[in-house]
C-alpha cells in the first residue's frame, strides 16, 4: 500500500528530529555526566547575557542597595571560587532582584543566577544563603537549561511530525501537552541534581552543608505565604527533599563549616528588615 506525501513527509521530520537529539552527546566536564545538548557553553553564556535584563524587570528590577548587593555577590563567589564549579566555562554574576513578595531563586544558562528580595529576607544565615546560590549554581554547572532546549527541539520536531501526518490539530495539542510532560519531569530531576551539586559546593566552600536543610525548613513554613506558587512551579517541595538532603550530607562528609549568622545580619537584615 502506497504512503501518503503528508505520512512520508511526517516520518522524515520525526526521524531527522530522533537522530538530531541521540547523537548530540557531550561529557560535563564538572559532572562527568553524558549529556544531549545542542549549544555550546559561550552560547549559553550569550543566551544568558541577554536575557538577564528582562528577567530582571519582571522581578521589579535590580535592588538599589549597594551593600546587600555586593554581600550577596560575595556569597555566591566563594560557592564558586573554592568548588568544582570554578572549573566551568561560564561567567558568573549574581543578582539581587527587588520584589519583596516573591519567594523566588533562578538561574538562566552560562551563570546568571537571581535572587528575590521576597526571598533574601526569610533566610536567616549566610549558609542559607549559599545554600540557594549553590543550588542555582548546580544549574548552571549541569547545564539544565542547554539539556532543556535540546530536549524541547526534539519534541517541538515530533509534534510537527504528528500535525504534519495527520493534519489533526488537535492531536498535536495533544502531542504537545504530552512533551510539556515531558520536559517538566526532567525539570523536575535536574532539581534534586542541583541540591547535590550545591550541598557540595557548600562544603567547598566551607559552609555548613546543614544550612541547605535549613532552606527547605525556611520554604516550607513559607508554603502559606503569598508568592509561594511562583518558587513550586519549578521547584519540588522542600518537605519531599529533606530526607534525601540528610543523607546526602552524611554521605559526603556530614556537618562542619561556617554558618555566618551574624554577618548576614550585618549585611542583609540589618537592612531589609
Amino acid at each position: 500500500m502506497r504512503k501518503s506525501p503528508r505520512l512520508i513527509i511526517a516520518i522524515v521530520i520525526a526521524l531527522f528530529s530522533a537522530v538530531t537529539y541521540f547523537t548530540q552527546r557531550s561529557t560535563n566536564e564538572v559532572t562527568g555526566e553524558v549529556q544531549r545538548i545542542s549549544i555550546t557553553p559561550e552560547q549559553e553564556i550569550a543566551l544568558g547575557l541577554q536575557s538577564a535584563p528582562e528577567m530582571a524587570q519582571q522581578f521589579g528590577g535590580a535592588i538599589d542597595h549597594a551593600v546587600v548587593d555586593d554581600y550577596v555577590a560575595a556569597v555566591g563567589e566563594r560557592v564558586v571560587s573554592r568548588s568544582a564549579a570554578a572549573k566551568s566555562p561560564y561567567r558568573y554574576n549574581f543578582h539581587l532582584l527587588a520584589d519583596p513578595e516573591t519567594i523566588n531563586a533562578f538561574a538562566l544558562p552560562g551563570g546568571q543566577i537571581f535572587i528575590t528580595v521576597g526571598l533574601l529576607r526569610r533566610l536567616s544565615s549566610e549558609a542559607q544563603l549559599a545554600g540557594v546560590l549553590g543550588h542555582e549554581v548546580g544549574h548552571v554547572v549541569g547545564r539544565h537549561s542547554a539539556e532543556h532546549m535540546a530536549k524541547a527541539q526534539f519534541t517541538q520536531g515530533l509534534i510537527g511530525a504528528v500535525g504534519v501526518g495527520t493534519g489533526d490539530l488537535s492531536a498535536q495539542q495533544v502531542a504537545a501537552v504530552v512533551g510539556q510532560a515531558v520536559n517538566m519531569k526532567y525539570g523536575r530531576q535536574d532539581e534534586l541534581e542541583s541540591d547535590s551539586l550545591g550541598v557540595v559546593f557548600m562544603q567547598d566552600a566551607d559552609y555548613d552543608p546543614r544550612g541547605m536543610m535549613r532552606l527547605m525548613q525556611v520554604l516550607a513554613e513559607a508554603g502559606g505565604a503569598r508568592g509561594q506558587s511562583e518558587f513550586f512551579s519549578t521547584h519540588p517541595n522542600p518537605e519531599n527533599r529533606m530526607q534525601r538532603l540528610e543523607a546526602l550530607i552524611a554521605q559526603t562528609g556530614g556537618s562542619g563549616g561556617e554558618t555566618a549568622e551574624d554577618r548576614f545580619q550585618q549585611n542583609v537584615l540589618k537592612y531589609l528588615k
